[in-house]
Order: structure tokens, then C-alpha cells, then sequence
């Protein structure tokens, strides 16, 4: 039996990518198609913009749109995902979770809602840059002493976070690898006199321009020599594709809150 999915955020780039990807799919079923309350799209065939019919209305009722589905996969906002959770713990809807900005709180939500349903969360879906989390893991532990950190993630201008949820779990798995809070070491911005660098510091850069998908860099400064590991997306597609591969491991695991490690069995 086709796995059933529901999209939240639908109208989205990111949405009309995870639509095509589960049209295009053998295994997955589209099912529910979400929409905001004011979204010119509702009442809509979700997949109309591909040319073909899906025979799913886009909606923004969250009952109509989740109820039968077996995986909603969110890429939205913090608070409307939250939203959505409330719902799909009720209907017992599994939830493949994109979205990037929670604050402390609003994981502790999530982390409490996984105690009733599956729910797999990671703010990137690449299947390459989970494979550079362990990287980094390694480098980090090798390159402990003599070596300044810095990373740099570029973003399309529509971005409204900053650092990315990537580049922010890039700076976690290299701190936690270092045995360092990166709420404590971390250097989001540089202006002015500084001085000279802390060496114990995690440095960020953003940037925001045009249509960059997703670039992010991890450098290890050294003395004589410099190592950059980085990921460059040049489509949407890996994140869609990398959501559905979530959205399948979801499907026989019993509640519990799952990452990317957990779908594509990496060494925790």
C-alpha cells in the first residue's frame, strides 16, 4: 500500500518540490495539501502547477487535510508547525519536520509531542550534508589544537533565519566533537576593533543574496595550512528526496524523536 502524505506549506518552493517529488514517486501517495488561512491557492488541485491533476484541493483545515494521512512533512514556520503537531499527535499522523528557527522551548514541545507519535527532525534532509555532520565529527576531534573554526553558510534572499538551522548543527556536532557549549563559544558577528581572535571560539558568517540554494563551509584555519569541508545544493530535489527517505523510515517506528543519523543508520 502507497504510504500517505500530507504537505504543509504546499505553495512554497519547497512545498511544490516535496509535491512533485511524492506525484513522481512509486511507494507515496499524496494526501493532504496545507495551506494559510489567506492563501489564494485554497480549493485549488494541489498539483496543478505540474500540469496534471492530483485530486487533492489544497486546503487550510488542518482535520481535512491530515486525517487518514500517514506522514505530514512540514517545512513552514516554527509556530505553525507547532500547530500542526497538536493535530497530527491527536490523529496519531507521523511528522517529518524541515522547519528550522525553534527556540529551546518550542523543542522541549516537540520532544514532548514525540512521546506520542513519530516524529523525525532535521534542519537539513540532504543526505550529503548529514554525511558531512560526521565529517566534521572526525575533523574536529583530529584537529582539536592549533586550528581556528570558522563557518560560512550562503542562503537565497527570501531566508528570514540566520545562521541556518545547518550551519547552527554544523556548529553543535563540531563543538559537542571539541567538548564546547557552542551557546558559549560561538561568534555570530565581528564589527569594529575586536582584537585578536579567542581561539576557543566558533566563528559564523552569513550570507543572503539571489537564489543560492544552500552553500555551507566548515574551516579549520591552521598555521601553514587551512581544510574546508563543504556542501553546495544546487536544487531543492536532495531535500525533497532526502524528506520522503524520512518519511519512509517513519513509517514502522513506533513513537520517538528520529534525525537524519537515524534515517540513513549513521554512528551516532
Amino acid at each position: 500500500m502507497s504510504l500517505r502524505i500530507a504537505i504543509a506549506g504546499c505553495s512554497g518552493r519547497m512545498g511544490r518540490m516535496l509535491i512533485e517529488a511524492v506525484v513522481g514517486s512509486a511507494d507515496c501517495q499524496l494526501h493532504g495539501a496545507l495551506v494559510r488561512a489567506d492563501s489564494p491557492m485554497i480549493g485549488h488541485d494541489a498539483g496543478a502547477f505540474l500540469g496534471k491533476a492530483s485530486g487533492v484541493r489544497v486546503t487550510a483545515d488542518l482535520q481535512q487535510a491530515l486525517r487518514g494521512a500517514d506522514v505530514l512533512i512540514d517545512f513552514t514556520r516554527p509556530e505553525a508547525t507547532l500547530a500542526h503537531l497538536e493535530v497530527c499527535r491527536e490523529l496519531g499522523v507521523k511528522v517529518v519536520i524541515g522547519t528550522t528557527g525553534f527556540d529551546a522551548a518550542q523543542r522541549a514541545l516537540i520532544g514532548e509531542h514525540a512521546r506520542h507519535i513519530g516524529i523525525m527532525m532535521a534542519p537539513n534532509m540532504s543526505i550529503g550534508v548529514n554525511v558531512v555532520l560526521r565529517l566534521l565529527d572526525l575533523a574536529a576531534r583530529s584537529l582539536n589544537e592549533g586550528y581556528d573554526i570558522e563557518i560560512i553558510e550562503a542562503h537565497h534572499r527570501h531566508k528570514v533565519d540566520a545562521p541556518s538551522g545547518t550551519a547552527l548543527q554544523m556548529g553543535e556536532v563540531v563543538a559537542g566533537a571539541l567538548g564546547r557549549d557552542l551557546k558559549a563559544c560561538a561568534v555570530y558577528g565581528r564589527e569594529g576593533v575586536t582584537g585578536a581572535r579567542d581561539p576557543s571560539t566558533i566563528g559564523f558568517a552569513t550570507i543572503r543574496g539571489g537564489d543560492i540554494v544552500g552553500d555551507h563551509t566548515v574551516l579549520f584555519a591552521g598555521t601553514g595550512e587551512r581544510i574546508e569541508i563543504s556542501h553546495k545544493s544546487s536544487s531543492r530535489v536532495t531535500y525533497a528526496q532526502g524528506s520522503l527517505r524520512a518519511a519512509r523510515f517513519l513509517a514502522d517506528r513506533p513513537a520517538g524523536l528520529y534525525d537524519m543519523g537515524d534515517v540513513l543508520g549513521l554512528p551516532a
